[in-house]
């Protein structure tokens, strides 16, 4: 058997949660594969929302093993009051869900170096989460990192220390005003840590392969989007990891040629949280509401989501670097009603018509070229078969499948798992 992999092809918030939850019974395990406790997916049925930050979206189905890869970074302090949030649900975690060994943890100094290192930027801060992920990947390439399979090693406790106390040395380094109290913080930590010491820890690249031996079917789940990604992303405003497809195999140790459906997702529109360039951005009353009827909130930070058109340039460049498959496309419900709606289609880069991602695409550089359509009126929410959908609706799609030559198979109209249209 093969891996199927699905991924957002945006600056993340695509829906990838709520994607996940609705495959999930067509899997055997579902696995993350990168990115930490900033990432939020949000799935929502049954009438109540749940965010998932670290633990994979599966978690919610009892046929499915749920795997916490090698290249995820886990902060046991979020991830246990992530466990938490599940124990009014009944979900048996401790025999679903299992923790690679390989997989990274982020300590409370990683999270005060964060703070202290995005203080010091002042305007030129890129945005960070402040959840100590890029420290923490730092550290894994620094190979100075402190791992799960290390907490089943006599020497952990040596190794914390002297980690912390090289932090705190940093810390002190960047000589801004941020105020903690180490002590009271380690102690969740290791309280935190003796609870993830309950879940079953695996070698998981092993696992995996014997589990694609043995027939068993493998989703693999991304976190945030491809044009976050640390090497293709729009860089410095970016994440600390590789979360295009490629990520998927150094994230959960699978070859390559074990890839076979790559499912992007992406929104109708677009939006970006933080800082950093978005060409095709709405500062008026359109963009606003968007925001409103999006609900374009940070599902884990809470921050405000930037808005705006669709980027077909962005969105072609990341199904090209993904070898996407199959595209499903997001929150279309929110667009009904808008007087019309348009698609950026090419850039003018410098003066020249172009039709790629350059290298730089600040406004200064860059201004979007926009192919306009007319809008559709309806309600999409209660529609529940492809046969429903409207003409414009259909041209609007039409045009993305033409210009993408990739096939979109679901569109999504609410955001409960049951507001899914397959075509």
């Amino acid at each position: 058997m093969a891996v199927d992999l699905l991924l957002g092809l945006q600056w993340g918030d695509e829906g990838k949660g709520k994607i996940v939850d609705v495959l999930t019974r067509d899997y055997n395990i579902i696995a993350r594969f990168q990115g930490g406790p900033n990432a939020g997916h949000t799935l929502e049925f049954d009438g109540i929302k749940h965010v998932l930050r670290t633990i994979p979206s599966g978690i919610f189905h009892k046929e499915s093993m749920n795997v916490i890869g090698n290249g995820v970074v886990i902060d046991p302090v979020v991830f246990v009051k992530e466990l938490e949030g599940l124990d009014p649900y009944n979900i048996d975690y401790i025999s679903t869900l299992i923790i690679s060994r390989k997989a990274h943890l982020i300590l409370p100094t990683h999270r005060l170096l964060d703070a202290a290192s995005e203080a010091s930027k002042g305007k030129a801060k890129i945005g960070s989460t402040l959840k100590g992920i890029g420290p923490t990947y730092m550290d894994k390439t620094g190979r100075n990192g402190i791992r799960v399979g290390d907490l089943e090693l006599k020497t952990f406790k040596q190794k914390y220390r002297a980690l912390a106390d090289k932090h705190v040395a940093m810390i002190n380094f960047y000589d801004v005003e941020i105020q903690y109290d180490l002590d009271e913080m380690e102690v969740e930590f290791f309280d935190a840590i003796k609870k993830l010491k309950e879940l079953t820890f695996i070698d998981s690249e092993e696992y995996l392969n014997q589990a694609m031996k043995s027939g068993k079917t493998i989703l693999a789940e991304g976190a945030q989007g491809s044009l976050l990604d640390i090497d293709f992303g729009t860089y410095p405003f970016v994440t600390s990891s590789n979360t295009t497809a490629a990520g998927a195999c150094t994230g959960l140790g699978v070859a390559p040629s074990k890839i076979k459906e790559v499912f992007g997702i992406f929104k109708a529109y677009t939006t970006r949280v933080g800082s950093g360039p978005f060409p095709t951005e709405l500062f008026d009353k359109v963009g606003e509401e968007m925001a409103k009827v999006g609900r374009e909130f940070g599902a884990v930070t809470g921050r405000a989501r930037r808005c705006g058109w669709l980027d077909l340039v962005a969105l072609k460049y990341t199904c090209e670097i993904n070898g996407v498959t199959q595209l499903m496309m997001m929150k279309s419900d929110v667009l009904s009603g808008f007087k019309n709606l348009k698609i950026c289609t090419a850039y003018n880069y410098k003066g020249e018509t172009i039709t790629h991602l350059p290298y730089n695409i600040e406004e200064e550089n860059v201004a979007p070229i926009y192919t306009t359509f007319k809008c559709w009126k309806e309600d999409l929410t209660k529609m529940t078969d492809a046969s429903q959908l409207p003409s414009e609706l259909n041209e609007y799609i039409d045009f993305l499948e033409k210009e993408l030559e990739i096939p979109i198979k679901v569109v999504s109209v609410g955001p409960d798992r049951k507001q899914t249209i397959h075509r």
